[in-house]
């Protein structure tokens, strides 16, 4: 038995008591002593988070494991404060067989026997193509939780009804990355004021609003839910909102450098700031902080993209998109409750709650019975993302050398404690 005493939760001190993989009780901090032979850590000074969920990283192995492998994602993972992380499929070869998930599931065990647990998402076609569904039955089978084409979006739209009528069959739910494949061809950032300075072909918000479109009217006319893949744009988000009014089981997610950048933070040509969606302008940043806070986008996620540092030392044009975000998203929301566009019970919500609700997966509300899964972070603590400092294999992040604030200080995934 594990009692947590003096822990913050939600502006007021709390004592926490699991009892092997459950939690027990969360009570006033002092109103009950601690059993007898309980083990006692005292966590003064300390918030208390339930676990977090990640519904959207790129782990890369199979097949790129010079940029991560499951083992340094998972730990880069713990330290981050999630217990459960959800994987694309664009790995080399592409998880569209079971022998793949598998495989990934087998690390997962090996490296992290205690946790973060590992959920696969399934490439929704084969190879990643979109020509042909991939064998979906066999990848839930195996242990896929969802589906997804990933960063290639599904231009054939009778594919994807069928594909959608299929996964939820499967009770699986399908994730799009929107973005018209034309409109968006050869694009390097935001179009938009920078990418006028800059004189590099930008890529137009309409165009990611424009296939969330298509993907919720499809949804309507099916009754099947979507998941709209980390939405970039305040047009998207006004086309979101659209759906949810009339009913469609449409759900949205974001990402905490969508949050806290736009597309200045690209002048000067800065590769460390690509990322897919790209970065919008501030007025799409100061509409998603508030589609954030009010639910209209469900949860945040890390889109978690690793890439070597030879990768992203070049132009422009030559580097790959995506920032590594494991090590930095819960200090980057922590920012956010800093500046009280946020706070702690919206961090819950939007890393567990959300997350759990969606994809069915587990989830601590603190009720007695539900899982063990917490951490303890400690607010004040500053750190600078470095090579050093960051557990994951890579360093591709905007943020490399701005002091942050808040790290884990202990973790704990069913009952037993990882860190």
């Amino acid at each position: 038995m594990l009692h947590i005493a003096n822990a913050r939760h939600r502006g007021t001190l709390v004592d926490l008591l699991a009892d092997g993989d459950r939690i027990r009780t969360m009570t006033p901090a002092g109103r009950f002593p601690a059993p007898e032979g309980a083990e006692i850590f005292d966590a003064t000074g300390l918030v208390l988070f339930p676990g977090f969920i990640d519904a959207h990283a790129h782990l890369r192995e199979p097949g790129q494991e010079y940029k991560e492998d499951i083992a340094s994602g998972l730990t880069a993972a713990a330290h981050g404060g999630f217990c459960a992380l959800m994987c694309m499929a664009n790995t080399k070869p592409v998880n569209d067989t079971a022998a793949v998930t598998s495989f990934m599931l087998d690390r997962a065990r090996l490296s992290h026997p205690l946790g973060p647990r590992l959920y696969p998402i399934a490439a929704a076609t084969v190879g990643l193509k979109g020509k042909e569904m991939a064998p979906l039955s066999e990848l839930k089978e195996a242990g896929c939780v969802a589906l997804s084409n990933d960063g290639r979006p599904l231009g054939n739209t009778e594919l994807l009804r069928r594909i959608m009528e299929y996964a939820a069959d499967l009770d699986m739910i399908f994730i799009d990355h929107c973005e018209d494949p034309h409109l968006a061809e050869g694009w390097l950032m935001n179009e938009g004021p920078v990418s006028g300075l800059l004189g590099v072909k930008g890529q137009p918000d309409v165009g990611e609003a424009a296939q969330a479109a298509r993907d919720i009217m499809l949804a309507e006319y099916l009754g099947l839910p979507v998941h709209i893949a980390h939405v970039s744009a305040k047009l998207t988000l006004d086309v979101i909102d659209w759906g949810k009014a009339r009913g469609v089981r449409v759900s949205a997610e974001t990402c905490p450098h969508y949050l806290l950048l736009d597309e200045t933070e690209l002048e000067g040509y800065n590769t460390l700031a690509k990322v897919s969606p790209p970065l919008r302008g501030a007025k799409d940043r100061d509409a998603l902080r508030q589609a954030v806070k009010k639910g209209l986008i469900d949860i945040l996620v890390t889109d978690h993209a690793p890439h070597a540092d030879h990768e992203k030392d070049g132009t422009l044009d030559e580097t790959p998109c995506g920032i590594t975000g494991l090590d930095t998203a819960l200090s980057l929301t922590w920012e956010l409750v800093r500046e009280r566009v946020l706070d702690e019970a919206d961090m819950a919500r939007l890393w567990c709650r959300r997350p759990g609700e969606i994809f069915h997966l587990p989830w601590n509300d603190f009720v007695p019975g539900d899982p063990a899964d917490f951490f303890l972070f400690d607010p004040e603590a500053t750190w600078i993302p470095e090579p050093e400092t960051l557990f994951s294999k890579s360093s591709n992040t905007p943020f490399l050398g701005k002091t942050l604030y808040g790290r884990v200080r202990a973790h704990w995934i069913g009952g037993q404690r990882i860190l």
